[in-house]
This record gives structure tokens, sequence and C-alpha cells, in this order.
């Protein structure tokens, strides 16, 4: 055990599928955990599919499984199931993804599994939750950003509500779900059994979004306008992204921008001050910042210390000096995939090496052979699974 695989020694059995589950897995696997991925045979892990297709790989699934070792099994034969069952002889951590009731009808619910694991700690990433009215529905992030207020407080200059690209409620169930399992773990610790941990889509949201979520109840639902200068902001040849909020920075700004007029107004240091103004500054100062370019502007606020960016696109970012010099990111190469790939490190762990085993997102079932010779099964036994289609690949 150390910094670096903590995690190391534990054996990790993971049957989720898209994002949620798998990436928390992931990390599970990056500190250093034995994680299986069991996937259908058929489809395997649907994010395979998401998207554009790499073999059979897409931007969805390789950064949600690197690190892991994949078998393909299926669970609609008993066989199929007795090989699961072996599987989870001595696991550590069970992550399922299925609506509630389908884990159940395939015989893996929380009360069987840890009846025969009685300190397992059992994962399910569901998009509602285990109960409720609407505990069965199925959800992707789209539909929870939707419900759960998130697109109505992302609205653009059209006035509409918007969804955001980036799968933002997928990967704060992640998070908040390693977090969970890891706090589960030092707590197992002192306890004699394991237990079931419910991590929903809409419960990530919601915690992703208290501050906004608990202002909006307070003042009674009203979305609150930017009030300048904070906001995006359009340049000669670009845009900028510009937060200022204390006095000092807002005098700052207008030092910037040569308005020390607005300055010098007393009613306009705070943003309560300027927001029934917003109207007024923002016609002054919107045609102000498009007269000059981004670099010019990019100056002037760095010398009075004003937050600010200019509006990147993704490859954009990947270019910035500051993200290759901070180690932000690591250019990994993929089996399948033709161009080097851009995989953000984690905190806390080292970077990771191209062509490493951390680096490296398993083909559907790939494994096979390795994971159930491991687990005590003959070659002839493997092949009399493989002729039976139980298993596939590896």
């Amino acid at each position: 055990m150390s910094y670096e695989a903590p995690y190391k020694g534990l054996k990790v059995i993971d049957l989720s599928q898209g994002v949620a589950g798998p990436y928390c897995a992931m990390m599970l696997a990056q500190y250093g955990a034995n994680v299986i991925k069991v996937e259908p045979t058929d489809t395997g892990d649907w994010s395979r599919g998401l998207g554009k297709i790499y073999g059979d790989h897409t931007a969805y699934s390789i950064p949600s499984n690197v690190g892991k070792r994949s078998i393909a099994l299926d669970l609609k034969q008993d066989t199929g199931r007795a090989v699961l069952w072996r599987l989870i002889e001595g696991a550590d951590i069970f992550v399922q993804g299925f609506r509630p009731g389908v884990i159940d009808r395939l015989g893996f619910g929380y009360d069987t599994v840890s009846a025969k694991e009685p300190r397992i700690l059992y994962l399910s990433v569901s998009g509602f939750g285990q109960k409720g009215p609407l505990a069965e529905r199925p959800a992707m992030d789209p539909v929870l950003q939707a419900y759960t207020g998130m697109m109505s407080e992302n609205r653009g200059a059209d006035g509409l509500p918007h969804r955001i690209p980036f799968i933002s409620i997928d990967m704060s169930t992640a998070i908040y779900s390693f977090g969970a399992l890891a706090t589960a773990l030092m707590g197992r610790l002192h306890e004699p059994k394991g237990r079931h941990i419910d991590a929903s889509l809409m419960q990530a949201a919601a915690g992703l979004q208290v501050v906004r979520l608990m202002s909006s109840y307070l003042e009674g639902g009203v979305v609150r306008p930017q009030i300048p200068p904070g906001g995006v902001y359009q340049t000669k040849d670009g845009f900028m992204q510009i937060t200022v909020v204390r006095p000092w920075e807002w005098e700052g700004y207008c030092k910037a921008v040569g308005r020390e007029d607005f300055g010098a107004d007393p009613a306009l240091r705070t943003a309560d001050g300027r927001e029934p103004r917003a109207a007024e500054l923002d016609a002054v100062l919107r045609p102000l910042l498009a007269s000059d370019s981004t670099a010019n502007w990019s100056a002037k606020f760095t010398a009075n210390r004003i937050m600010h960016e200019a509006l990147n696109s993704y490859p954009d970012f990947l270019k910035q000096e500051h993200v290759a010099a901070s180690g932000a990111v690591a250019w990994t190469r993929h089996p399948e995939v033709p161009e080097t790939l851009p995989l953000p490190n984690l905190i806390g762990l080292p970077p990771f090496e191209d062509g490493g085993a951390r680096a490296v997102a398993p083909s559907k079932g790939q494994h096979g052979t390795e994971i159930l010779a491991e687990h005590g099964y003959s070659a002839a036994e493997i092949a009399g699974l493989r002729e039976a289609g139980i298993l596939i690949g590896g």
C-alpha cells in the first residue's frame, strides 16, 4: 500500500455502464484496485456506441475504463450467472448501474450478494435513486439537467433554457460515489458488515448545484441576471469572461478600461448597487470591450489583478502553455485510436504514462481468459464457456 496505490489488493466487480458508475470504478482502479469490468456479450457497455466509434471504443468509454480489465459474460444464462458468482467471491466492492429492480431479477441484488459476501460495499447508481415514484424511470444526464433546474438556470442570450453540453451530472455522480466508497472503506475497518450505497444522478445534480439551488429558493426562484462587469464580453477578436466581485476589483476594472468615473461613484462599488443600473453600464462597457483585442484587454486586466480569461475551445485549451507546464493533461496512445489522446491527470496521482496499463481501456471481453484462469477455471472449462456463448473475447 502507498499513496500511489492505496487500494492495491482490493477487488472490485463493476457491472455498471455509461459514465457515472464506470468512471467511479475507474478511479478505484487508478488508486490500485483490481477492477473487473463485467459486460454483456452482445453490445458490451453501451458507452462503446456513444459518438464516434474507434474499434469498440468512444470518447465516453475510454476515460471511464482506463486501468480496468474486461470480461464479457451472458448473464441471461444460469451458467453465466454462476461465473459471476465465482468472480464475486472475495470482492470488496460491487458496482451496478441497472434501473431499480433489474439487478434483483438477475439475482444479484444487495441482500443476495451481501449474504454471500457480508463485508462487501455495494454501490447502486441510477437516475432517480432506489425509491420514490420516479425510481424506475430511465434517465441520463440531459434529463436530470432538466429535472433538477440546471437548464432553467442556464439561459442563453435567446432567453431559452440550454443543456450544458458536457456530462456534468454523470461526472459529479461518479466523483460523489467515489468519495462515498472511499469513506466506506475507512469505516469498514471497524465494522463487521459492508453496506449498500444508493447513488443517484438526481442527488449528485442537487449537490453540484447547491449554491445556485439554495439562493434561487431563498430569492423566490428568480434567475438573477449577470451584473456588469461580470459575464462574457465580446472583444475585437474574440470573447472574454470577466469576474468582478469585491469593491477594489471594481475600481481596478474601471481603471483598466479607462472609466475611473464609474470607479469613483460610491453607488457602483457593490454588485447590489450596479444591478439596477445594469443596462446603463452594459451600454457603455460592451462597446468599449469590443473596441480592442483580447490580448490588450488581458494585459490591462492582469496589471490590475482582475479575474478574466479568453474563451478557449477545447483544442485551444489543450495548446495553452500553462496546461503543459502544470501537467494537467497527459498525452497517451490507445490501440484503437489513430491519434494521441488528451487524458486529464487525476488529482493526487502520478501522471498517466503513454502505453502504461493505467492509461489504456480494455476492449470488450479482452481479459476473459486471464480473469477466469485466476478464478480457478481450467482451459477446457473456459473453452466450453466460449463454445456455449457464455464468454466472448479474451
